[in-house]
């Protein structure tokens, strides 16, 4: 389902692209504090600073602060990271209660400098709100696709607002790679259609799939919340062994975010119960792969997480 709004955005950036004129975008500035006249970018989580590269290419100088296997939900800000967000011209964060812990850096830094949580774009109704967050919406957006697709117009728009010189580039780019996110979406849903609905359950460490199961129409059970701030308890590991052997599920996923040791707890507990489950794999959940791999792009890291569950829930 196309999302409320975007093919307004992306008819924007095609105005953009032919016309030659900024809408929608607010006042630009197209001020750069580097020496090489770059605009500085840093980007809190992977999925994000890959979208920017994807639009921007070497026209930016981007800097991911949150690396392979780092949790966000937990991330502290080091003295660098400070350093590196008070020299940047624009910082693209997710917002939506994701970086926890620097969301007052972020309200502080916004006042001097532009600071966009791409979260904040995507309608109120199309949020998940589970009841165990606390009021809060889920931050995972970025596991539906269609969803990330509306988050990547907005960096384009913010590029191109702080960057007018480079607007046809930033057009050109980001049409291109919405391209390649509408192919993606199509095949997400073409793979996960191979497996028995009554097999469509995913079970991971933290309930970070829960926008995946939405639009590809998967049952998501996660041990812990939305958030890994809080450790799965044993109430949360029994719960999740009794549901694996009354729906004799084949199989859990381990996330390369978040410790392996709960899930381990859950496998040993249903063969103690004599039902074999295996870890069907790693999953990228908060972050991506190592750069230079395929995982270490969007593309290839929705890619993988697709094959691997595919492959072990079929």
């Amino acid at each position: 389902m196309r999302q409320p709004g975007r093919w307004h955005i992306r008819a924007i950036l095609a105005a953009l692209f032919i016309g030659g004129m900024i809408a929608g975008c607010g006042q630009s500035d197209d001020a750069s504090s580097s020496e090489d006249g770059k605009l500085e970018v840093v980007a809190t989580t992977g999925m994000i600073a890959d979208a920017v590269k994807n639009i921007a290419g070497e026209t930016v100088s981007i800097h991911g602060l949150m690396g392979p296997g780092v949790d966000p939900h937990l991330y502290k800000a080091t003295k660098g990271d400070i350093d590196r967000l008070n020299s940047a011209d624009i910082i693209f964060y997710n917002g939506l209660n994701l970086e926890a812990k620097m969301a007052e850096i972020f309200r502080q830094m916004g006042s001097s400098k532009t600071t966009v949580p791409i979260g904040d774009v995507i309608p109120d109704s199309l949020r998940r709100h589970p009841a165990q967050f606390e009021g809060h919406p889920d931050p995972h957006i970025w596991f539906d696709v269609s969803l990330w697709e509306t988050a990547v117009q907005q960096v384009a728009m913010t590029l191109i607002d702080r960057d007018s010189a480079r607007m046809d580039l930033y057009c050109q780019n980001a049409s291109a790679y919405l391209d390649s996110l509408d192919a993606l979406h199509q095949w997400v849903k073409e793979q996960i259609a191979q497996i028995p609905e009554n097999q469509r359950v995913l079970v991971t460490a933290h309930d970070a799939f829960g926008y995946f199961g939405r639009a590809y129409g998967v049952e998501v059970e996660g041990l812990q919340g939305i958030s890994t701030v809080t450790e799965a308890g044993l109430y949360d590991v029994t719960h999740m062994i009794d549901l694996l052997v009354e729906r004799k599920i084949k199989a859990v996923f381990v996330e390369s975010s978040v410790p392996r040791k709960s899930i381990e707890a859950v496998v040993e507990g249903c063969r103690s119960r004599g039902h074999e489950i295996v870890i069907g794999g790693e999953l990228f959940s908060d972050a991506m792969g190592q750069a230079g791999t395929p995982e270490g792009t969007y593309l290839g890291m929705v890619r993988h997480n697709v094959n691997a569950i595919v492959k072990a829930l079929k």
